[in-house]
């Protein structure tokens, strides 16, 4: 487009307009690209950037130590072998008989959690076989201390999120989604908006739409500007002009051609810059200065703690205990001066567990307990996710689970390993830090952590087990002992309505234990019991002579009232008889004892921090594992109503609920909310409850999971509880173009090239419809392996729709 400065210099015979001859103008090069070298693995305060932040080693894989930036795996830090393995100062093990780390027994961390300081214990594996572990930093990032690495985890940013996102540095994103438009439309609007301004502006530049587009600067500006023979004065309006007109025609294609959206979407992160570090914050605001603690009178107490935060001394559950010991103090419950003292004398390890644990040997999941949650997959970036959950993590803590968790999927689809072990090691974690109490049930051998991560292991039914179970709870009532012995021993068989109960078992029993009690003052063992329920004359007799004796008229009238129905038709007695032979078996002959002789676990230690598993017999003893189900649910629920510190936080995890589900545990689990408790539970398909009880029970429970693998019928209950919702439905209808001249051929060929469509002629009627969020087929056929879909309810009364999450991510 250069000129002589009088016309056209292409030699056309348009309208020449005049012009100024231009100035040379020299070449500009162009900005080199900086692409971006930085992963997430090495992002300073992201969620998978720290050492000790991703995924515990596995077994076999060895265990890695986030010390000085540098990581080691089994095979380069430590020892593999059949046998245990020993490693040095971060090393790791993979053996057998597992190992100890050199360094001192410290753990492991994970999640948001501190990086920990010795791997693992790993299974049975070969060595050779083991990945290398995941790395602590970006490739030529610094190495950063142990002090450094917690400080950078204490003050990552936890903003606040929707029920059940994963709050560790996240960042939120908009309620609703923006609109994209399509790759391959949006550049090629953006070339052909360029074609249209480059095509304008040719047409306006070689005079072929006249001279009207100069009259604006004949009219504002005097002629003696315009033409005079001063040619650098003439060259400076009018290029000033032209580049005036130009700029308006690329904001007009610009805008058109969406140029903006080509430039955020594809220039702008290849020119994006890593984010420095943030710098620390004041401080007043300093989580690592403890400035609660500062307003609160305990400077003293703040400046030990922020010393041993700096010195790589504290971990992410020391955190979480002492700031649960302050909020004592805050209360009323504890002295200042007490606590001021213990953590001047001790530090990080004031206000220790009674265990003297200050972590679990290891861990298996992603944790952050300065939210109290645990990770346990990923949202899908699926259409049917609300925009804001797609993409982000999926966690689970006690505001969560406190309105209780029904999980159902078929064996195998993951329940165990992704969902109960997951929240029974973070509840574990809780229970150190002073937070929570928590029980775990479940069979011998089903992969719920090892002994070492509980203060108490009850092996019922094994020889060696140190713990006995408490029948009766640890209560000294005996209506209140009846009621949970019955409803452990037939509530399985009451009238399976929301109505029903089981009072006249409730009864019988009252009617024995009452006067067995008032004798002895202890409740009977299993065999004395079912001997009282066989109406056995010698120990009726016997018991009712030592009644006689001791002048206990009111409880002689209950014997007699139980003497009376011996025998009688409907007499709940017998059926109780043949509940308890179910227990009174040579297997559990060391089990159940009231007489002292063993050391029983009653669930009236819930007032404690206790973590408690128990390993319920299977092979051979099924009825009776699920009457013990049974009979820890009905304590569970009992204990947690009537605990004096409702601030611990209660929870039992059932890992198969199968046969617990009558319809007063129904009515009790409705109630664990008001108690600062609640129940996880587990069952392969809806078909292991009762079916006039299925309702109420995904109604009692605020948060319900249905994982791959599920039947039409089952997910045609979750169906129903989920509901339905407004969608907005689309029914578009094409009509295809037909071109009959050869000029609108080819405008359709054009329109195929840029559209990737045939042309055509599209009608769309919009209208608003009620369809179900998730359809049971959907539920049955559209959840692919290792997924699930989880709706969520917190205690506060907030609500998350149902999800598709990725449990593998």
């Amino acid at each position: 487009m250069t000129s002589d400065g009088t016309h056209d210099a292409r030699g056309t015979h348009a309208t020449p307009v005049p012009r100024p001859a231009p100035r040379p103008v020299s070449p500009q090069g162009g900005a080199s690209d900086v692409e971006r070298a930085i992963s997430e693995a090495g992002r300073p305060a992201g969620e998978a950037g720290r050492a000790g932040n991703g995924v515990a080693p596995r077994a076999g894989q060895g265990g890695g130590r986030a010390g000085s930036g540098g990581a080691s795996h089994a095979g380069n830090g430590g020892h593999a072998g059949t046998g245990g393995g020993h490693a040095g100062t971060g090393g790791g093990h993979a053996g057998t008989g597992g190992g100890h780390a050199a360094n001192g027994g410290a753990r492991s961390g994970t999640g948001g959690g501190h990086p920990g300081r010795s791997a693992a214990p790993a299974g049975t594996g070969a060595a050779a076989h083991a990945l290398p572990p995941r790395p602590t930093r970006a490739p030529g990032a610094p190495a950063r201390t142990e002090g450094e690495e917690f400080l950078a985890w204490l003050r990552t940013p936890r903003p606040a999120a929707f029920p059940g996102v994963w709050r560790f540095d996240h960042r939120p994103r908009p309620e609703q989604e923006p609109e994209v438009v399509p790759t391959r439309q949006l550049l090629s609007g953006a070339v052909i908006a360029f074609l249209v301004g480059w095509l304008v502006w040719s047409l306006l530049w070689n005079g072929y739409l006249g001279g009207w587009w100069v009259v604006p600067l004949e009219l504002f500006l005097p002629d003696a500007w315009i033409y005079t023979g001063d040619s650098v004065g003439n060259a400076i309006v009018w290029n000033a002009y032209y580049t005036v007109i130009a700029l308006g025609i690329m904001i007009a294609v610009g805008r058109v051609g969406r140029w903006g959206e080509v430039w955020r979407r594809f220039v702008v992160p290849r020119l994006k810059r890593p984010e420095p570090p943030a710098p620390p914050p004041p401080p007043g605001e300093d989580p690592a200065e403890w400035p609660k603690l500062r307003a609160g009178g305990a400077g003293a107490a703040a400046d030990r703690l922020a010393a041993d935060a700096r010195a790589g001394r504290m971990r992410d559950i020391d955190v979480a205990r002492i700031a649960r010991a302050w909020r004592s103090v805050r209360s009323g419950n504890s002295p200042l001066a007490t606590f001021t003292d213990a953590v001047v004398r001790d530090g990080a390890a004031a206000c220790p567990h009674p265990s003297g644990d200050r972590d679990l040997p290891a861990r298996a999941a992603r944790h952050d307990l300065a939210t109290a949650q645990v990770r346990i997959g990923t949202t899908v970036d699926d259409p049917r996710n609300p925009y804001a959950y797609r993409g982000a993590g999926l966690a689970l803590g006690p505001d969560l689970i406190g309105t209780s968790l029904l999980a159902v999927g078929p064996a195998g689809s993951g329940k165990t390993g992704t969902v109960v072990w997951p929240l029974a090691e973070a509840l574990c974690l809780q229970a150190l830090a002073g937070r929570a109490a928590v029980v775990v049930v479940g069979a011998a051998g089903a992969g719920l952590g090892p002994g070492d991560d509980y203060d108490v292991v009850v092996r019922v039914g094994h020889p060696d087990s140190v713990y006995d179970l408490d029948l009766y709870g640890g209560t000294t009532d005996p209506d209140e002992a009846a009621a949970v012995l019955a409803e452990a021993l037939v509530g399985d068989l009451v009238d399976p309505h929301p109505g029903a109960d089981s009072r006249r078992s409730t009864t019988v029993l009252a009617q024995l234990l009452g006067p067995f009690h008032a004798v002895h003052g202890r409740f009977p063992g299993v065999p004395e019991l079912r001997a009282l329920l066989d109406g056995v004359p010698g120990h009726l007799d016997a018991l009712r002579k030592a009644l006689q004796d001791a002048g206990q008229e009111v409880m002689l009238r209950e014997l007699d009232a139980r003497e009376r129905q011996l025998g009688h038709p409907g007499d709940p007695g017998a059926i109780l008889a043949d509940r308890i032979a179910l227990l009174d078996r040579p297997a559990f002959a060391a089990f159940f004892d009231t007489s002292g002789q063993t050391t029983p676990f009653s669930l009236r230690a819930l007032d404690h921090p206790v973590r408690v598993r128990i390993d319920l017999p299977e092979r051979g003893h099924a009825d009776a594992s699920r009457i013990l189900a049974r009979l820890v649910l009905a304590q569970f629920t009992a204990s947690a109503a009537v605990r004096d510190d409702r601030s611990l936080f209660a929870c039992l995890v059932l890992d198969d609920a199968t046969g617990t589900v009558t319809p007063e545990a129904v009515r009790r689990i409705q109630r664990l909310r008001s108690a600062n408790a609640g129940v996880v539970m587990t069952l392969r398909t809806l078909d292991d409850a009762p079916r006039p009880l299925r309702t109420p029970l995904l109604g009692a429970v605020g948060c319900r999971m249905a994982l791959s693998g599920l039947t039409p019928w089952d997910g045609q209950d979750f169906a129903e509880v989920w509901g339905k919702e407004w969608t907005e439905a689309r029914d578009v209808t094409d009509r295809q173009i037909i071109a009959e001249t050869p000029a609108g051929k080819a405008v359709h060929v054009l329109r195929r090239v840029i559209t990737g469509q045939a042309p055509t002629a599209r009608a769309v009627t919009v209208r608003q419809v009620e369809r179900e969020r998730w359809s049971a087929s959907e539920l049955a056929h559209a959840v692919p392996p290792g997924h699930a879909v989880l709706s969520l309810t917190d205690v506060r009364g907030e609500h998350a729709p149902p999800l598709l999450v990725d449990l593998r991510g």
